[in-house]
């Protein structure tokens, strides 16, 4: 096959990930359906986790360029903010970037490294059998024909991919709908005056503003219902008592609360990553940073298995490890937009508004700010292996281990340095200097640890290589 994983879907999701397998020398097409990368943003924020996988790949600076940090972020609207700032990170912010620009530098990179996307390309269907899979689609030139090894879906909440592999979508309808609209004039002297505003409002590249808004009278009205520059408009004067002067508008679009989480983030040689796997309210602005950690976990796994090293069961790690995650996003959005939601109505205003009021006290606690904090930046997750070490499926902190697999290898820190510098030379970088308080200690290509020795545990080459071959594969002979 010319051709090893197709990767249906242009997103940040399908941009990094096919950066990832052709960074482990993986052959790579993606195919967009839309003719060509469209100007608009739904998403404007990459959060801290998503900011260090990125310095995993040496590649931060690219786009911490092109935006503007943010020290503290926003639990469904609350007064009191999350404090980002105070989590253990070097990167305690919310980095202000428009998902265009955020796309723009994706792609740059995996064309770097070799990756062909092909736009008009829409994936319809698929069929796979033992050896790969065959994907059917429409494109510039008429109907056309793929084979891979294997194909991912990032093709966003109504998935082909995943309607094709029989993965089911469970989950809740929309019960509401909110407005944005990005505006090329507002009053911006307007805006400053009115203090507290029930809205969200963000500044743009090119002199435009976003106002997200929710209508208390037409929140029920469907997502797919069109947005009108006077419905848009009707709604700032009915909550603030002004327009804010907006006009020109450049994009009006509705959104909704539904929340789907896949049944299964692998079907065979079918996989499902970000808004294909799951879909929910854009609250606190976690979607396109949990699909590029989706792709983050998926990549060198899969380029593990068609590298040939792949220890048993690798790949359905991914599942194991994403899928609880793609639940924990849902709750705690579902759990902000019924704060907004009850807001807007007039039996509820009263509890909830002390509701939100008792939530901002507890958010004054710094113990609880952090709890949501490292929920919301994606920091907290971690993939904990049954009766292991505490930190095991951690992230590794400091700048250690981002420098170590810049290449997508694993990272090895230790006294055991001259064994796995020879037996997995092609996988695993080496670094002989001993990991903080620890003696030994394996990181995984996606920046978890996956093994440690501690300084209170005697040496033993036999458990190290036992351990490192269960996440690395077999040591190569001779």
């Amino acid at each position: 096959m010319d051709t090893e994983v197709v990767i249906s879907g242009a997103g940040p999701t399908g941009l990094l990930l096919g950066a990832e397998l052709a960074l482990a020398g993986v052959r790579v097409r993606i195919l967009e359906r839309q003719k060509a990368r469209h100007g608009q943003s739904r998403a404007l924020t990459l959060h801290p986790r998503s900011i260090e996988i990125l310095e995993l790949r040496g590649i931060a600076e690219r786009f911490l360029a092109q935006g503007r940090t943010v020290p503290s972020w926003h639990f469904a609207g609350l007064s009191r903010k999350l404090d980002f700032s105070a989590l253990d990170t070097r990167h305690g912010y919310t980095l202000f970037l428009e998902q265009t620009r955020t796309e723009r530098l994706l792609e740059e990179r995996a064309r770097e490294l070799g990756v062909e996307i092909s736009y008009g390309h829409e994936v319809v269907s698929l069929a796979q059998d033992d050896d790969g899979v065959a994907v059917a689609g429409v494109g510039p030139d008429g109907d056309f024909r793929l084979r891979a090894a294997y194909l991912v879906g990032c093709d966003g909440g109504r998935s082909k991919v995943r309607e094709s592999a029989g993965i089911g979508f469970p989950g809740s309808d929309d019960t509401m709908s909110s407005m944005l609209g990005d505006f090329a004039v507002v009053d911006q002297e307007a805006i400053a005056a009115a203090g507290r505003i029930p809205l969200l409002i963000a500044p743009l590249s090119g002199g435009l503003t976003r106002i997200v808004v929710t209508s208390p009278e037409r929140m029920r009205v469907p997502a797919t219902e069109p947005v009108t520059f006077e419905e848009f408009r009707a709604t700032l004067v009915q909550l603030t008592g002004t327009s804010f002067g907006i006009a020109e508008p450049r994009w009006l679009s509705r959104f909704g609360n539904a929340t789907r989480v896949a049944e299964n983030y692998r079907s065979g040689r079918v996989f499902l990553a970000g808004d294909a796997a799951h879909i929910h309210f854009p609250a606190a602005g976690q979607g396109l940073n949990t699909g590029l950690q989706d792709a983050m976990n998926l990549g060198w796994k899969l380029a593990a298995e068609l590298n040939g090293w792949a220890p048993p069961g690798l790949l359905g790690t991914y599942h194991a490890e994403r899928f609880p995650v793609g639940h924990l996003v849902a709750g705690n959005t579902q759990a902000q937009t019924l704060l907004l939601e009850l807001t807007l109505v007039p039996d509820y205003r009263r509890p909830v508004a002390a509701l939100r009021g008792l939530l901002d006290s507890l958010l004054e606690i710094p113990e609880v700010n952090a709890r949501l904090a490292g929920l919301v930046s994606a920091l907290s997750t971690s993939y904990p292996a049954p009766d292991g070490d505490p930190l095991v499926g951690t992230r590794m902190l400091g700048p250690q281990g981002p420098n170590l697999v810049h290449s997508g290898t694993f990272g090895y820190f230790g006294d055991g340095a001259e064994q796995v510098a020879e037996g997995w030379k092609d996988r695993i970088t080496v670094a002989g200097a001993k990991p903080g308080d620890l003696s030994e200690l394996l990181l995984r290509p996606d920046g978890h640890i996956a093994w440690v020795r501690r300084e209170t545990d005697p040496p033993d080459a036999a458990r190290r290589e036992a351990a490192i071959t269960a996440w690395a594969g077999a040591a190569a002979r001779g």
